[in-house]
């Protein structure tokens, strides 16, 4: 997937994964229950990043990112620092 933002310096653009939306045991949650995920699929990284690539699905610290719509498109920018894993 390409992206339609170039991110600057040590920033990481990103698609967030879907939410579960059936626990283990088999019960649906309605929209309101489930929570954002934090995780999400690197789209492109900034020329400051040095240890995230393109396709690598990462884990973020919640309430570090900033949310952005293109193109009825969903993506979010975070910091390299606020990456936590990749998976």
């Amino acid at each position: 997937m390409n992206s339609p933002i170039k991110p600057l310096a040590d920033r990481v653009v990103a698609v967030r994964k879907e939410a579960r939306t059936q626990t283990a045991s088999g019960i649906y949650l309605p929209d309101t229950a489930k929570e954002k995920p934090t995780m999400a699929e690197v789209i492109a990284v900034g020329p400051d990043v040095q240890t995230l690539k393109v396709g690598q699905t990462i884990v973020y610290k919640d309430y570090s990112q900033t949310e952005l719509q293109v193109n009825d498109q969903d993506y979010i920018i975070v910091r390299e620092a606020d990456v936590l894993a990749t998976v």
